[in-house]
């Protein structure tokens, strides 16, 4: 049975807590890190999504950011069958994801980082894809419809990596298991996992992320009660 999802954030260190989990002897991915079923394979159906994780003496995760950005109707359909399942969101800075996510695309597109122009990058931010996926609070008042606030553990990229292990082994508190991770594993857990190329952000392209995000940023400190705007001053 499927006993936790991560539904994101893209960018967010998902591949990294697919790594860490996959150190414990309890934790399975039988579906692999991203199953991608609810935003890409509602054609296989339900009973398919289930199968995918057969074994009922692990407990089973599926990690797929783009669960993140799912309509309503869908969330709706996840929660008629598992109404009580542990839910996790990494948010990391959405300047910074934005950022990320491009320095990736411009790899996808088989072109080396100085061949993109400062234009290139940004159509890349203003795409409604990579804006909605920077929109954590839209993103979390439509999971909220559904699961509340108590079924999620919600935490900051740049937090997961200043303490990874009392983190991780938060996630596993999160999702029903025992602490297991010491600080042996210390090390280990504070690498981030596919960080991708490191260019600097290009100044001249500040601007454009701070203007696309200073009011999500705010919607996100008002959602959740918290205080985000150290986010605004932080140069990608």
């Amino acid at each position: 049975m499927l006993n936790f999802i991560c539904i994101g954030a893209q960018k967010s260190g998902t591949s990294w807590l697919h790594a860490t989990l996959s150190r414990h002897p309890s934790i399975a991915f039988p579906g692999g890190k991203e199953v991608h079923y609810w935003d890409a394979q509602l054609a296989q159906g339900e009973d398919w999504y289930k199968a995918q994780f057969p074994d009922d003496r692990r407990c089973n995760g599926d990690i797929t950011p783009a669960y993140a950005i799912l309509p309503r109707d869908v969330i709706r359909r996840i929660h008629a069958h598992f109404p009580s399942l542990p839910l996790i969101f990494l948010i990391r800075n959405p300047m910074e994801r934005a950022w990320s996510a491009a320095r990736m695309a411009v790899l996808r597109a088989e072109m080396r980082y100085p061949e993109a122009s400062d234009q290139w990058f940004i159509d890349h931010f203003r795409s409604a894809g990579s804006r909605l996926r920077g929109d954590y609070a839209r993103c979390l008042e439509h999971w909220f419809s559904f699961y509340p606030r108590e079924r999620f553990l919600i935490a900051r990229y740049e937090e997961v990596f200043r303490e990874p292990v009392a983190f991780a082994n938060q996630v596993l508190a999160h999702i029903g298991l025992d602490a297991f991770f010491t600080e042996a594993d210390r090390d280990a857990l504070a690498k981030p996992v596919f960080e991708g190329p490191g260019y600097a952000l290009r100044p001249a392209l500040r601007e454009v992320l701070l203007t696309l995000y200073a009011d999500r940023i705010d919607a996100l400190g008002r959602l959740l009660g918290e205080d985000f705007s150290a986010w605004k001053q932080v140069q990608p």
